[in-house]
């Protein structure tokens, strides 16, 4: 099954969150700090008033509270509107 994004939406998969020792204590995943980079697996068409520029494959910033979070296909992902997206990340 896919999941396509309408309008000016896309599809986020998060990038892992980094794992964190305080002199031999481990920060549970609750309160590890929520990733705010990660790559579009999907995007939409976008609208008649603002153009798609991201594609399947750009690793992006966003926002620390940008986007819905769902699970699709055991995987946790982020649905957000393209305009949340602070950056593109060129290599």
């Amino acid at each position: 099954m896919k999941l396509k994004p309408l309008a000016d939406r896309v599809l986020i998969r998060p990038a892992a969150a980094e794992e964190v020792t305080l002199g031999g204590i481990i920060i549970p995943d609750s309160a590890k700090e929520k990733p705010l980079k990660g790559e579009v697996i999907a995007v939409g068409n976008g609208t008649k008033d603002e153009e798609m520029v991201l594609k399947a494959g750009d690793e992006v910033l966003y926002g620390k509270y940008a986007g819905t979070e769902i699970e699709f296909e055991g995987d946790k992902v982020l649905i957000m509107r393209q305009n949340e997206i602070l950056a593109v990340i060129e290599k």
